[in-house]
């Protein structure tokens, strides 16, 4: 489906051309249908405006780093999970399951914790959930504390996806197909049908398969349904009810190991064949839009959510045997077991009033909102059991009593699938978690003058933290509860000095609980509640503060658009781990992260689109309760990151291109912390090397309706590793090399 832009000339000139005997010139560009309203029309790679309507000015306009990654850039990226397409942008580094589980991923955004500041169309997503993209429209990136806009938590930034609606605009039908090495086969479809001008109802359907590549049997499966009803009766009002469900399944890989800090580069796949990772997600949600005038509106987002989530995994870590051990000691990899079942169930609601007035002769674009959020987390155990023969000794054992990968001779234990010969029955919860929180927050985007503009916001957090306890062996209980109120603000100005040139100064703040990550109970190593003297009560929030001076050009009429940003993050009152326990401390922590980030996205030419950035950044933990940590870095914190994603036409419907990643050398360790460090030789002792990785695409329009598109994954095979477990027995592996084609029919 083709849409039409056509430029003419002017009537006065096009006549003085015809009596000259030339003809009037036309030009006609053709763009790709993009239903997505917050693109800029015939730019794939550049989105215009933000999902997030409380963002009143478009992004070029926007006083912050917001980093927008639209549909096409994932498309042509051949990207399917929110880890994919995060773990490809600047000045975000991922880390392993949280206190050993795999409930899904783990997203760092400039040396902060950002797993549960993932947003769904601007509301909290809880849960440790498998994330997809195939009802997604784009994914939004606020980079630095984003309170105001996300609530609690978000010392970082947030992760916000902006989710494909049904409209009344156009219909519009799209099947994609693809198939590939490592019995790949992923197939969806998205329509949009309009009955008239008042209904509309849009559907994406999903089903993918691939084995992990070069790591089987470990394999992913997804399939998945998003369903959306558009009602608009008349102009000023439009109600939306959605429908989102996911079933996730796969078979997970750990990955490989570090042993006197180096990774096993060799590591085989050693998953077992009863190893699972399951998410199951269901989603309604209903939104009513309501004008009372060209200046005055009203919507409001109600939203429920149920996800079960479940994971039976497989965990190597390298070791010296026991020395007592018949035949003395050799190098192995012992396997351990990590499991762990979740039920989320969350309710919320915004309202948000815009108005667009004049006070005392200035232009305002006021929102007021009002929000109220139930999220609760039920975490459980599974009770297992393992029938295998044990083929090894640990420790300083004289007698068999562990699982090894290889033997003495460095040869792979044979049926490795199946040697730990382990059972899972699901066991009783260990945690249950719940906040119920009221928002309240007032934003306004003022013009002082033509050039000069004024954003403020400032939001209020009242909630309520409940969390029970129970001993899976006694079942003896516990409960810690209270409630405290959270006050941020966001100030921001920009200049314009030209035309699509501004720079812009911001200071913005973020603030989070005890207890306010809902998957690791009183761990409080990893942000689980810290417990004092049988109480949770005690501590401040934590906070955070983004000062950020910046520049956006909008360049080559608007279709490229440049950005750099300076910016300090610090983040104090820090409550502190002691390993996994409860036993924490209360503010003792400080930490800073300083940086540089550069940005392009849009069109250089007519064939040239591009979307990417760098990162430069430093970290220093600047106090702590454990003295050697003052002046160390961060945990899985990256110095440097850098992306880079273009597409070049080479003739009409023929495209080529790729993208480049680099991701600096990173460090293990507990969250908000310094990364762990040996004193014996004065060094990090959980590195993650530094890589670079190439995928490369290529596209090519067969006909008006039919398109194919080949995406080689890694493409020179770069043995790279996302991340490190504290200890080391984990350090997850990056995707070998692979190849898809996809085929496209439009209608």
């Amino acid at each position: 489906m083709l849409g039409l832009a056509v430029s003419m000339l002017a009537p006065a000139e096009a006549a003085a051309q015809e009596a000259a005997g030339e003809l009037a010139t036309v030009k006609v560009e053709d763009t790709a249908i993009d239903p997505n309203p917050n693109a800029q029309l015939g730019v794939p790679y550049k989105a215009k405006t933000s999902g997030d309507q409380r963002r009143t000015r478009p992004i070029a306009e926007t006083p912050t780093t917001l980093q927008v990654v639209t549909k096409s850039a994932i498309d042509d990226a051949g990207y399917s999970s929110l880890s994919e397409i995060l773990d490809a942008q600047p000045g975000i580094t991922l880390g392993t399951g949280e206190n050993g589980n795999a409930f899904g991923d783990r997203y760092i955004i400039r040396g902060q914790e950002a797993r549960s500041d993932v947003f769904v169309d601007g509301l909290r997503d809880p849960g440790m959930t498998i994330r997809e993209s195939f009802a997604v429209e784009q994914v939004e990136i606020t980079k630095g504390p984003s309170a105001t806009f996300a609530g609690r938590g978000a010392a970082g930034g947030a992760v916000n996806a902006i989710t494909k609606q049904a409209n009344t605009a156009f219909n519009f039908g799209k099947a994609d197909l693809a198939v590939g090495t490592d019995d790949h086969v992923r197939a969806t479809l998205d329509v949009n049908h309009a009955f008239g001008e008042t209904f509309a109802v849009r559907g994406n359907l999903l089903y993918a398969r691939e084995d992990v590549p070069e790591r089987s049997p470990a394999n992913r499966e997804r399939t998945g349904l998003a369903l959306s009803g558009l009602y608009a009766p008349t102009d000023k009002l439009s109600v939306t009810v959605d429908y989102y469900g996911l079933r996730a399944e796969d078979l997970p890989d750990l990955g490989s190991w570090l042993y006197n800090k180096q990774p096993n580069k060799h590591a085989p796949a050693y998953a077992q064949a009863q190893d699972f990772l399951k998410s199951d997600v269901d989603t309604f949600t209903a939104r009513v839009d309501y004008s009372f005038s060209d200046a005055v509106r009203l919507k409001n987002l109600l939203r429920y959510g149920k996800s079960d989530n479940s994971y039976l995994t497989t965990g190597a870590r390298g070791i010296l045997t026991s020395a007592n051990a018949p035949g003395g000691a050799y190098l192995s990899a012992t396997l351990s077991t990590h499991q762990g079942w979740q039920e989320v169930e969350y309710l919320a609601n915004q309202t948000d009033l815009f108005i667009d007035t004049e006070l005392f002769g200035l232009k305002h674009q006021l929102v007021a909102g009002l929000e109220y959020t139930d999220h609760k987390v039920l975490n459980g155990v599974f009770a297992t059991t393992n029938t295998g023969a044990f083929n090894c000794a640990s420790g300083t054992s004289t007698t068999l009593n562990a699982y090894c990968i290889y033997d003495r001779t460095g040869a792979i234990a044979p049926n490795l699938s199946t040697l730990m010969g382990r059972q899972a029955v699901r066991g009783t919860w260990d945690t249950d978690w719940g906040v119920k929180t009221l928002s309240a927050y007032l934003m306004d985007t003022v013009d002082l003058t033509d050039e000069l503009t004024v954003f403020g916001g400032v939001r209020v957090d009242s909630f309520d933290f409940d969390l029970g306890t129970q001993n899976t062996t006694t079942l003896a209980r516990a409960n810690y509860a209270y409630s405290y109120t959270l006050w941020n603000g966001h100030l921001g100005v920009t200049y314009g000095l030209a035309p699509g040139l501004m720079i812009y100064a911001s200071a913005a703040s973020g603030a989070d609980i005890n207890g306010g990550e809902s998957d690791v109970g009183t761990s409080s190593g990893y942000g689980g509640t810290v417990i004092y003297n049988g109480k949770v009560a005690g501590a401040k929030p934590e906070k955070s503060l983004n000062l950020e001076l910046g520049a956006k050009w909008n360049v080559l009429d608007e279709r490229l658009l440049l950005t750099a940003a300076a910016f300090q993050s610090t983040k104090k009152e820090v409550m502190e781990g002691a390993d996994y326990s409860s036993v924490g401390t209360f503010n003792t922590g400080k930490n800073r992260v300083r940086g540089v980030e550069l940005g392009v996205s849009g069109q250089i030419t007519d064939a040239l689109s591009v979307v990417g950035g760098v990162t430069w950044m430093e970290a220093e933990v600047l106090a702590s309760a454990t003295p050697a940590n003052v002046g160390k870095t961060l945990s899985n914190f990256a110095d440097v990151s850098a992306s880079l994603q273009a597409k070049y036409e080479i003739r009409e419907g023929f495209y080529v291109g790729g993208v480049i990643k680099h991701e600096g050398k990173r460090y293990g360790g507990q969250p908000d912390t310094a990364a762990a460090y040996s004193t014996t030789d004065g060094t990090y002792s959980q590195p993650v090397p530094a890589y670079t990785t190439l995928d490369l695409f290529a596209t090519y329009r067969i006909n008006k309706d039919l398109q194919a598109k080949v995406n080689l994954g890694n493409v020179t095979d770069e043995n790279y590793y996302l991340a490190v477990y504290r200890s080391g027995a984990f350090l997850y592996k990056g995707d070998g090399r692979n190849a898809r084609l996809t085929l496209t029919y439009e209608f």
